[in-house]
């Protein structure tokens, strides 16, 4: 049996169209700042390198096959996401407090703009972090792609290399979904907007970060 590469293309297609936290992620990050979203989108990736590697050394069937490092995987998963979205909640607070000063849509701008190399480096973290710390990802590398490879081959070198194209078309995808979503930092140079969207995406990481605490 050959490698199913066409039913593995379509699976991991549909894996990155439907939203999830790496998404709000990598959109947030892009419409702060397109150099942020990239990076943003390569710690995401840079978090499925993990993933595959810990698969294809075997690493993920002891997690996935003790409740415990599973749930404790799930569980700083799910507290960091809430932290991702008390830290935007916070943000919407004070551009909403600082509207009342004269010059607060100036001090936003220089506030919120900070030193490139902060930028690139949040933006990665975040991406690596809410990859590496979900356990949907470390499960596809052990459940749903062993299903597209050949029994009669080495398991290894098929999930390394499934697992490099997953990564590929990843950063393909999240780069062209950063410059759609950069077109909104234009938007979120306005302060109301700004703090709408920073509230409305804080609840949605809150909102995630609990399901996925609650999730059996």
């Amino acid at each position: 049996m050959a490698v199913d590469l066409l039913g593995f293309l379509g699976v991991v297609l549909v894996a990155y169209v439907v939203p999830g936290p790496d998404f709000l992620v990598v959109v947030r990050s892009a419409a702060e700042d397109p150099s942020k979203g990239r990076a943003a989108a390569l710690g995401a990736q840079a978090g499925l390198c993990v993933h595959m590697l810990a698969a294809a050394a075997g690493l993920t069937v002891i997690a996935t096959r003790s409740a415990a490092v599973y749930d404790g995987i799930r569980l700083m998963g799910a507290a960091y996401l809430v932290y991702l979205g008390v830290r935007a909640v916070l943000a919407a607070r004070r551009i909403a407090r600082k509207r009342h000063h004269a010059n607060g849509t100036t001090s936003d701008a220089r506030e919120e703009g900070g030193c490139a190399e902060g930028r690139l480096g949040s933006g990665f973290t975040q991406g690596l972090l809410t990859n590496v710390l979900n356990p949907k990802a470390a499960l596809f590398f052990l459940s749903v792609l062993p299903q597209f490879v050949d029994g009669n081959r080495p398991m290894a070198q098929q999930i390394f290399f499934l697992g490099m194209l997953d990564i590929l078309i990843g950063v393909a995808y999240w780069f062209a979904l950063v410059t759609v979503a950069a077109r909104l930092g234009a938007l979120l140079a306005r302060p109301e907007i700004r703090r709408r969207w920073e509230l409305t995406t804080g609840w949605l990481f809150i909102a995630i970060g609990v399901s996925v605490a609650a999730a059996a």
